[in-house]
């Protein structure tokens, strides 16, 4: 009897980029529904993934603590498997060495991994108009599939939907008004008159990670309203994909919870301050709406990935969005 393909995806970068890899998944499985489909993820970022349907098992990378003695452990683990294709959806050296000495039958990545010499297979990562990640993703498999491009798509489960229903009783909407980038995140003065003005009867959730707490807090308070309630640090991230799904309109940055909102088809009303949307990590929901400064400005995009300050010091790329262009997203 022949034994199932056996797959191993490696996405250890952020919560944002694992979601995206999630679109790989599912044309892995649509292809090969009988293959054993592993994941290595590092660690905090397992619980996305918790419960999913298609995947065998969901290896960890501790790359806080002792990166390199626990990327030795996981080799000891992966070379005994010799899985029949192990792709990597990273560019950097350690999960390039990792991949060079899995042992498997076939390696593939992108040509930009230092170590992509050694792969079986090495495919040029593109950041161009029109081209999405999960584009350059599948790239990486279309040699044994085909180019059809798979949405990324997360399972939360019964407990997850049962957590997030007491607070489903009426319309309302999410707001993750926060992101690791100062440059990708819309200001939290001009959420706060965003949030003063969403009409009645919403509800507005605000949702972050037990990090966000203390910001989102702040804009909280500044609202001053009993309609705007803060959730950040309450839900694990499954339950806010599940309560995002209800939402009549999410509303976030150029980060995470973006692709959370994707990954479970919901309404999605992104806004890019310094980044742009060409850059291939936009909206994927059936309704999605852009949301960036309306003049154009030769400082903008200031780089790939978003800054800690903004280089000029005006930041005009987030304080040039009008209001009145989120206010318009909203259902009436």
């Amino acid at each position: 009897m022949n034994q199932p393909f056996r797959f191993l995806i490696i996405q250890t970068a952020f919560i944002g980029d694992v979601i995206l890899a999630t679109s790989l998944i599912e044309k892995l499985h649509a292809h090969y529904p009988d293959a054993h489909l592993d994941v290595l993820v590092r660690k905090g970022n397992e619980g996305l993934l918790k419960g999913h349907p298609f995947l065998n098992e969901v290896l960890v990378w501790d790359k806080k603590n002792g990166k390199y003695r626990d990327l030795l452990r996981l080799l000891r683990i992966i070379r005994p498997r010799r899985y029949d294709k192990v792709i990597n959806l990273q560019r950097f050296g350690a999960t390039g060495l990792l991949t060079a000495l899995s042992n498997a039958t076939e390696t593939v990545g992108f040509s930009k991994n230092p170590f992509s010499r050694f792969f079986t297979y090495r495919v040029e990562h593109r950041i161009a108009p029109g081209i999405h990640e999960i584009d350059r993703n599948t790239e990486l498999v279309s040699d044994f599939t085909n180019r059809a491009v798979y949405r990324p798509r997360l399972y939360p489960s019964a407990t997850d939907f049962n957590l997030v229903e007491p607070y489903q009783d009426r319309p309302y909407i999410c707001v993750a008004p926060t992101s690791v980038w100062f440059t990708k995140q819309y200001p939290e003065e001009q959420w706060v008159d965003f949030l003063q003005r969403v009409p009645a009867p919403y509800t507005v959730y605000l949702l972050g990670a037990p990090s966000d707490v203390e910001a989102v807090e702040r804009i909280r308070l500044s609202v001053d309203s009993e309609r705007v309630i803060s959730l950040a640090g309450k839900l694990p991230l499954l339950a806010s994909a599940a309560l995002m799904q209800g939402a009549q309109m999410n509303f976030v940055n150029d980060s995470a919870p973006l692709h959370l909102a994707s990954a479970v088809n919901a309404p999605t009303t992104a806004i890019f301050c310094s980044t742009v949307p060409q850059f291939g990590f936009g909206p994927l929901a059936d309704e999605s709406h852009l949301v960036e400064i309306e003049e154009i400005l030769e400082c903008r995009p200031c780089g790939l990935h978003g800054r800690k300050a903004c280089p000029l010091g005006h930041f005009l790329c987030a304080h040039g969005i009008r209001t009145e262009q989120l206010l318009e997203r909203i259902p009436h």
